[in-house]
């Protein structure tokens, strides 16, 4: 496994949203599942600083909420400095098969056909190379090709979309070939141009190893925010009464030292 001890990440986000009175927003922008050095989370409303509570989603997330907004402009600001991982966890097996059926943008039942002609006779890291390469050979990476309501077959027709289609597409053949597989958002050092970014884990020999199709940013330099079936458990900003207009959002992800050239061997987020 490549070894990131030492390496120095630091991220920041930034949403400016326009709210109607009486908003509740549930936010997922902090890093999860890693040790973090130093850690800011802000939100102004009204001229005023709001309360911040925190909670653990379904599928361990950092989830922090915020109630009764008050009408007009807020402003959210996340930052942290993170050094090392953490322990891989033990990885149960209840959770293990439910990131091998479908979800709302991963249908793997359409899948079987396709994914044994990509996967052969690979088993473990084999095969999961196998998804990941023809994924990268099959989709082209264009930006603002593709919406929410694009899911892994209507990007398996159009034969483009962003790095949520190249995941969705990825996590789907692995599932439809036994491999459990899960979608996470993180902090992408090196991602051009910068912004929230989504890959897949796969689960293989016990351990969750970080997948990109897109090939757009070194992975031993990702930061884990959030992980679940697909794009839909690990929305950034989810409203959860009241209405929501997104203005504003800024991404920044660095590494010290800067990754060099991309790591090919099998890496774990934690």
């Amino acid at each position: 496994m490549a070894d990131t001890v030492g390496v120095e990440r630091r991220v920041l986000a930034w949403m400016r949203i326009e709210v109607a009175a009486g908003t509740d927003v549930a936010l997922r922008m902090a890093v999860s599942g890693v040790p973090v050095e130093e850690e800011s989370l802000s939100v102004r409303a009204g001229g005023a600083e709001r309360p911040v509570t925190e909670a653990r989603d379904r599928f361990g997330n950092r989830l922090h909420r915020v109630r009764d907004l008050p009408a007009g402009t807020v402003e959210i600001r996340y930052g942290a400095r993170v050094t090392n991982r953490g322990p891989s966890p033990r990885v149960a097996e209840i959770t293990a098969s439910e990131h091998l059926r479908s979800s709302r943008y991963c249908e793997v039942g359409r899948f079987a056909a396709l994914s044994q002609e990509v996967v052969g006779r690979r088993r473990g890291i084999l095969a999961a190379r196998a998804v990941v390469d023809w994924v990268h050979g099959h989709l082209e990476y264009v930006p603002g090709s593709s919406s929410i309501r694009h899911c892994a077959y209507t990007s398996y027709l159009a034969r483009r979309g962003v790095c949520r289609d190249f995941a969705h597409l990825t996590a789907t053949l692995l599932r439809a070939a036994g491999i459990p597989a899960r979608c996470t958002t993180v902090y992408a050092p090196g991602l051009d141009p910068m912004d929230f970014h989504l890959v897949v884990e796969a689960l293989i020999d016990g351990r969750w190893l970080v997948l990109d199709a897109t090939g757009l940013a070194p992975r031993e330099a990702m930061v884990p925010i959030s992980t679940g079936r697909d794009a839909a458990d690990t929305a950034h900003l989810t409203t959860l009464a009241g209405d929501v207009t997104l203005t504003g959002s800024r991404v920044r992800a660095v590494a010290d030292p800067a990754p060099g050239r991309p790591v090919t061997e099998p890496i774990s987020l934690r």
